[in-house]
Order: structure tokens, then C-alpha cells, then sequence
């Protein structure tokens, strides 16, 4: 039980999380959504403008979200960044993950291999994710790392981080 008690604070600590970016994103902003555990979902084919039926499927996406176990990492990255991206503005990446991260080298070289012009930051929630990969991960992705331990701490560590993301330069 206390498992099942950790994994769903997470889960609501990461959904604040994902809805607070939905609320700062502005209308000429294009965004996705990719739900993973041991499989993944994308919430659109391909990224969407930030406009309000896109937001509405997307918060309804993020409270249909539940914590259904693995943490299979490798194929919603790389949907992530080999996904087309605008080449007028900068595509950034924010992997929000709970869970331990294994296979590191082959995710490190996915990231080298597809990162281009992408910017990538990492959110570890709670007290299972691999605080080594996410840190590395976030400098080969031109990015930064939040770690995120207690729901008290959502609302100003992605202030933070938002505040960076809108910002890239």
C-alpha cells in the first residue's frame, strides 16, 4: 500500500507539474504531450498550437493519466526529439519521469545522435529517478535538471524552470 501511495503522490506532483506548463504556454506556441510507462501514447500525431480546443484535450489527456507501472524510456525520447520540429523556433524537450532510469548508454547516445538544435530539460519527481542520467542528460541536451521531492516544491521549481524555458537564448 505504501507503494501504491508513493507512485500516485508522484503521479499528482507530476500532473501539476505538466498542467502548470500548459497554462504558461501562449497561442503561438505548439506543443505534444507523450504519456509513458511500459508503452506510450502521443497526445497528438504531431505538435499543436497552443490554441484553447488543443489545451482543453490536453488537460483532459493529463487527468486521464495513471500511474500503470515500468518505465520504459528509450522510444517516447526518441518520439520526443526526432519529432519535426519548426526551424524558426527552438524545440525543447521536458521529460518529467518518477521512475528509475536503466539503460543509460543507449539513451545517452539517442540523445547525442538526434538532439540537433533541441534544447532537453529533466524533472525527477519523488525518490526513484536516477539523479546521475537525469543531470546528464539535461548538459547533453543543453538543458537543466529539477528535482522535485515533495509536492510543496511543484509550483516554485517549475516556476523556475518555465522562467529558463521561456527564455532559451
Amino acid at each position: 500500500a505504501d507503494f501504491l501511495d508513493q507512485a500516485d503522490k508522484q503521479l499528482v506532483q507530476a500532473k501539476q507539474a505538466v498542467q502548470m506548463a500548459l497554462d504558461r504556454l501562449r497561442p503561438q506556441d505548439r506543443f505534444n504531450l507523450i504519456d509513458f510507462d511500459s508503452g506510450f501514447k502521443t497526445l497528438f500525431p504531431a505538435s499543436a498550437r497552443a490554441e484553447p480546443g488543443a489545451l482543453r484535450r490536453a488537460r483532459l489527456f493529463v487527468d486521464s493519466l495513471v500511474a500503470d507501472g515500468g518505465t520504459a524510456m528509450y522510444a517516447p525520447l526518441q518520439a520526443a526529439l526526432t519529432g519535426a520540429g519548426s526551424e524558426e523556433s527552438i524545440t525543447q524537450v521536458v521529460f518529467i519521469t518518477d521512475g528509475s532510469v536503466g539503460n543509460e548508454a543507449a539513451l545517452f547516445e539517442l540523445i547525442h545522435q538526434h538532439i540537433g538544435s533541441k534544447r532537453l530539460y529533466t524533472v525527477g519527481i519523488g525518490s526513484a529517478p536516477n539523479a546521475y542520467f537525469m543531470r546528464k542528460a539535461a548538459e547533453f541536451g543543453r538543458g537543466t535538471y529539477t528535482y522535485i521531492g515533495s509536492s510543496d516544491e511543484v509550483q516554485g521549481k517549475m516556476s523556475e524552470l518555465f522562467g529558463k524555458i521561456e527564455k532559451p537564448a
